[in-house]
């Protein structure tokens, strides 16, 4: 195997510009993205192990407690608002900011329905008696998780909404930029995926 050349190394690690090819902005996406993206792992990790201990006899059924139907639209709603904004970007890179704009708030639509769906789910969870501590279904851990999990993922949802209507205001009075746009699409790629996971593991399996 070849040797590195000295130059080449010092040409992108000796300061000036970017070692991996990209702002750094995006770096330090990239770098928060895997970070919070352990803390999900986390979470789930925990909720197997502590579904394992218990034994899936003893783990409530969730079919028998969630409408899977209303869920699996909770999804398609999400997935499709990762449709748009991945158009929304593309419209940036090729400076149509007019349809930028659009899907942009075609994005944001579908954020906020999720989170009202998500706050319905709760609502209905709630008034069937779950509480961090007790689960009218058995095992007071599942109601816990549930929570936790799904509170922790909707926070990210509510925060990813406030930047893309910060973006969004400012590339209407056009202020904005494709990186910019392209920064709150990674974030909410993000989310998505990290839905599809809480998805499996939560209410799946």
């Amino acid at each position: 195997m070849s040797a590195t050349n000295p130059s080449v190394v010092q040409e992108r690690w000796g300061g000036g510009n970017s070692p991996y090819s990209m702002s750094w902005q995006k770096l330090l996406m990239w770098w928060f993205i895997i970070s919070d993206f352990l803390i999900f792992a986390g979470f789930l990790a925990a909720y197997g192990f502590n579904r394992l201990a218990v034994g899936n006899a003893n783990w409530p059924d969730q079919t028998e407690i969630f409408h899977m139907n209303f869920i699996a639209a909770m999804t398609f709603v999400l997935i499709t608002s990762s449709a748009t904004m991945a158009t929304a970007v593309a419209a940036a890179k090729k400076e149509d900011s007019a349809t930028a704009k659009r899907f942009l708030w075609l994005t944001i639509l579908g954020g906020i329905t999720f989170l009202g769906m998500q706050a319905f789910e709760w609502k209905g969870f709630i008034e069937e008696g779950a509480r961090l501590h007790t689960n009218p279904w058995g095992v007071p851990s599942f109601s816990a998780f549930f929570f936790a999990i799904t509170g922790l993922h909707g926070t990210h949802v509510l925060i990813g909404v406030i930047v893309l209507l910060v973006v969004t205001i400012r590339a209407a009075r056009g202020r904005y930029t494709a990186g910019g746009i392209e920064l709150a699409g990674l974030y909410w790629h993000f989310v998505d995926l990290v839905w599809v996971f809480v998805f499996g593991c939560f209410y799946l399996i």
